[in-house]
């Protein structure tokens, strides 16, 4: 990664940069299996250009049909992927295996280096998270951006814990707490939560993760809603349950629609009715993504539009 340190300007029309994996999913069912570009950063910068965000892409994929597939993906989306994010060799993937009530098991194929370079300035909103924070050796790349970027544009980030590629439970807690002080706005599953801090009751770990630096919080827990939380206030967003095909992307839709929702209001000053009506955006677009097979989030038309009141917000 280019050490040089990558400046704001007001001009850049970039709003947001992903930093991350890039990888293919190979979705298994009772049906046989499907594959879709995937990866919660990429889907993630796939669900900002939906949303209509000018949105850019710094990855490591490779030289292979998968790659070309991942890039026309994003492509679709309005997605640019940064130069220096192809390299020789393949594509990572990652094999979800779906159980009968649409929730997924994951085995990797997977290595994570970051080749690319920074653009020379930042955008408003830089989100990162999930292997590429953790893997070495591209993690390192990635801390360093953070680095260089966390004082001069708003960090959101999603820890998105995968436990099969992690080291040892206190370092991967190490990782993640050595990171969120180079962070605005972390959001993470309770799954990720509970396995981060285990017997440590839900409630009290936004609190410590705002200790560590972060100015909001965000916790989804799937159909008991999700809490975001700053230092001043906080905010229960329930969940009315939705017919689940999967759940695969659902917690990346969330990020996509905060991220998109922030890009407006950015992380300060922040009231309980703002974090809940944040939430409330954020946690549509999850019960979208959730309707239909696959990362498929939903544009900005149909995040506009009204669920069947049955059928709404599930993050």
């Amino acid at each position: 990664m280019q050490s040089t340190r990558p400046t704001s300007d007001p001009r850049n029309p970039l709003e947001v940069l992903v930093v991350g994996e890039a990888i293919m999913d190979i979705v298994v069912s009772a049906q046989g299996s499907v594959e879709h570009p995937g990866g919660s950063p990429t889907n993630v910068a796939y669900g900002l250009g939906r949303l209509g965000v000018e949105t850019a892409l710094l990855t490591s994929i490779g030289d292979d049909p998968r790659a070309a597939a991942i890039e026309q993906h994003l492509s679709g989306a309005g997605v640019t992927l940064l130069p220096g994010s192809r390299r020789p060799g393949r594509t990572a993937t990652a094999t979800a295996t779906l159980a009968d009530d649409g929730s997924a098991h994951y085995d990797f194929d997977i290595r994570w280096t970051l080749p690319g370079t920074a653009p020379a300035t930042l955008p408003k909103i830089l989100h990162t998270g999930s292997i590429a924070t953790f893997l070495a050796p591209g993690a390192a790349a990635v801390k360093e951006l953070l680095l260089q970027s966390h004082e001069r544009c708003l960090v959101t980030y999603d820890p998105n814990i995968r436990p099969a590629l992690l080291g040892s439970h206190a370092e991967a807690r190490s990782i993640f707490e050595e990171l969120v002080p180079l962070t605005d706005v972390v959001k993470l599953s309770d799954e990720d939560a509970q396995w981060l801090y285990p017997g440590v009751h839900l409630d009290d770990v936004p609190g410590h993760i705002l200790g560590l630096g972060a100015r909001l919080v965000a916790i989804t827990a799937g159909s008991r809603g999700s809490v975001l939380a700053t230092a001043q206030a906080h905010a229960v967003v329930p969940a009315v349950g939705s017919k689940v095909a999967d759940t695969i992307g659902a917690g990346d839709s969330y990020m996509s629609a905060l991220i998109h929702g922030l890009l407006h209001r950015g992380s300060e000053g922040l009231s309980a009715s703002v974090l809940a009506s944040l939430g409330r955006t954020a946690a549509k677009a999850a019960a979208i993504t959730v309707r239909r097979a696959g990362a498929n989030p939903p544009t900005l038309a149909e995040l506009h539009m009204d669920l069947p009141e049955q059928e709404a917000l599930v993050p």
